[in-house]
């Protein structure tokens, strides 16, 4: 998510970011930008601390109090009471303008491998009521019996586990699975939940894991254990 209301600079790192692989989202201004994290759930965010309407320090405070998504500032000022007020806010660093492309995309991949890393050390394996999945190993089993998954069964899978209690819509299902926007069949989260049911659940009409949520979506059970 590239939040800045310059819409050349938005442009600018738009298309340095594209080139490197990454699906991207701009917002023009405060009160967008947290419409949109609230709807997409962006891997990172770009925040110009200048912003319309909300600005940047507003924004950051609310996305940090529900999510730990990296945040990279840019501050056209460079003061050092600006830096300081959004890196005590949260943001894991910043670049004051004018600045280079090259060096802001360095910059993201440094943090997004930095956030990998700790994400790894916290926790490699899930695990609830004899449901186990191994992340490093890319390996689900159930009571001791591994459980063979296709990709998208695992993706899913593994999307909610990590999460437990949090309901995830359809589309943000679907956008996870299809990131490039794959034209697929219409209720295709539905089928992938439904086969993947067949394959974890005792009873697949009357799931313990993987719940319904009618009118949105699916959560994974909240309560965890072994």
């Amino acid at each position: 998510l590239i939040v800045e209301d310059d819409k050349k600079t938005a442009s600018l790192v738009e298309l340095y970011l594209q080139r490197e692989g990454f699906d991207t989202v701009i917002a023009y201004d405060g009160r967008q930008a947290l419409e949109i994290a609230q709807r997409r759930r962006p891997i990172f965010i770009i925040l110009d601390l200048m912003l319309p309407v909300v600005d940047g320090w507003e924004v950051c405070r609310e996305i940090r109090r529900s999510s730990e998504v990296p945040i990279l500032m840019l501050t056209a000022r460079g003061e050092e009471v600006d830096l300081v007020s959004g890196l005590t806010l949260g943001a894991d660093d910043y670049l004051v303008k004018p600045f280079s492309p090259r060096e802001l995309v360095a910059r993201v991949k440094a943090i997004l491998r930095r956030a990998r890393l700790l994400d790894a050390k916290q926790e490699s394996v899930l695990s609830h009521q004899g449901l186990i999945l191994d992340l490093d190993k890319r390996k689900v089993s159930l009571q001791n019996r591994p459980v063979p998954l296709t990709p998208h069964e695992y993706k899913l899978l593994q999307a909610l586990m990590v999460a437990p209690g949090r309901v995830f819509t359809r589309d943000e299902l679907l956008e996870y699975l299809y990131p490039k926007g794959e034209a697929v069949i219409d209720r295709v989260i539905d089928v992938h939940i439904g086969k993947l049911r067949q394959k974890i659940e005792e009873a697949p009409s009357n799931p313990r894991f993987i719940l319904t949520v009618r009118g949105v979506g699916y959560q994974f059970e909240e309560s965890r254990g072994s």
